[in-house]
């Protein structure tokens, strides 16, 4: 990611390169959009709603492959089949028109299936926050399950709430998303982390206030915090809950622990490892250490992090002394532990020379130079099997 020019609080991804096709982009979490390249897919687009539809399917499918035949059972399940042909006829003209292309290059026909993007880049943010969740779950890092966990902007297509097939995904999805925070807040306990577990679990409750296991597991954060009078105050707030939602009390579980924590005889846990700060190999990475502390600008955090998730070369603009670097820094230092090959801060500000970059890069990674081998073309070597994240500094311009 390289901060420079002139910062307005957003991120910019990268910019097509000639001869190859714009990558398009499609949302579906919290949201539908759509972009193809650097241009939004404005709502006044898709002159059919069934071309959004469409897009919206195609883009949840593995593969990004359906049969014609089951696309026209899930989009007009009550018409024939001549009429749900024409239907598609139509629906697939106008779903091309709004991304841009009358020909088939983002939604082609292939082997009487419909394809989404078969021949340009295609990145979906479903997708990414999935492997965000495969790659906390293998890490254990809590690093990587918040990367997870803020990929995760809302529940799937919020306005299609009476499509059949989406109900389904969307109940799995925000499932994954709770299981999420519920893991991370374990892993913060068992380090006796009590306050950011808590932060966890205050996510599941703000989603279901329902949960009684996510209210009993924060009564016992509270009480092994010496907070005895929190854990009480939130049992009541879940017998609350209990009572006006669904006309029930706590369980016998949870009133025993109310009970214990209420008479003194709570036991504390103690931490099963280590904190996340003493355990080694919690991340590489080489990145300064702030001088002070960063408060403020969450959501542009939040903004960047998300962004960096769906490109692979991501500029923070603005002018100079508006933080670029920092925000850039503060993004990195989150992100560690969710790249298994590190996180990795290059300045090049200094360099006076285009060909001193390979060097620059080459040094930071300890790639070694190889006899009659360009030292760019080593380093595309080393680099093409790591999943790792670079971070560089130039020179601001105005």
């Amino acid at each position: 990611m390289c901060p420079r020019a002139d910062f307005e609080g957003a991120a910019r991804p990268e910019a097509p390169t000639a001869g190859r096709p714009e990558t398009v982009r499609v949302w579906l979490l919290g949201g539908f959009r759509v972009s193809v390249g650097s241009r939004s897919v404005g709502d006044n687009r898709w002159r059919l709603k069934k071309a959004a539809a469409l897009v919206k399917l195609l883009a949840l499918v593995p593969k990004h492959r359906l049969p014609r035949e089951r696309v026209m059972d899930l989009l007009w399940p009550d018409s024939g089949r001549r009429a749900a042909s024409n239907n598609l006829r139509q629906t697939l003209h106008a779903a091309r028109k709004a991304l841009g292309v009358a020909e088939s290059r983002h939604l082609a026909s292939e082997d009487e299936s419909l394809v989404l993007c078969p021949e340009s880049d295609l990145w979906v943010d479903v997708e990414t926050f999935e492997e965000a969740r495969l790659t906390a779950r293998r890490s254990r890092d809590p690093a990587a399950y918040r990367a997870a966990i803020e990929l995760y902007s809302g529940d799937l297509l919020p306005d299609d709430l009476y499509e059949d097939w989406a109900e389904t995904r969307r109940a799995d999805l925000r499932r994954l998303y709770l299981t999420l925070l519920a893991e991370l807040a374990g892993l913060h306990e068992g380090r006796g982390e009590y306050g950011a577990a808590a932060e966890a679990l205050q996510g599941v409750v703000a989603e279901e206030p329902a949960n009684e296991e996510a209210h009993a597991s924060l009564m016992r954060l509270f009480a092994n915090s010496d907070r005895q009078g929190e854990a009480l105050a939130q049992y009541e707030r879940l017998r609350e809950i209990l009572s006006r939602d669904l006309g029930t009390q706590p369980g016998a579980t949870t009133r025993r622990l109310r009970e214990d924590i209420a008479a003194g005889r709570f036991r504390p846990d103690r931490p099963t490892s280590p904190p996340s700060e003493e355990l080694s190999g919690a991340g590489k990475h080489n990145l300064p250490v702030p001088r002070t502390s960063f408060v403020g600008r969450e959501r542009e955090l939040v903004e960047v992090k998300r962004t960096l998730s769906m490109t692979r070369l991501l500029t923070l603009t603005g002018a100079g002394g508006s933080g670029k670097t920092r925000l850039a820094l503060e993004a990195a230092r989150d992100l560690i532990g969710a790249y298994p090959d590190g996180v990795w801060f290059v300045e090049l500000a200094p360099l006076s020379a285009p060909e001193l970059v390979a060097q620059e890069v080459g040094g930071t990674l300890e790639v070694p130079e190889r006899p009659g081998q360009p030292l760019a073309a080593t380093l595309v070597e080393a680099l093409r099997p790591m999943r790792t994240r670079w971070y560089w500094t130039t020179a601001s311009t105005s």
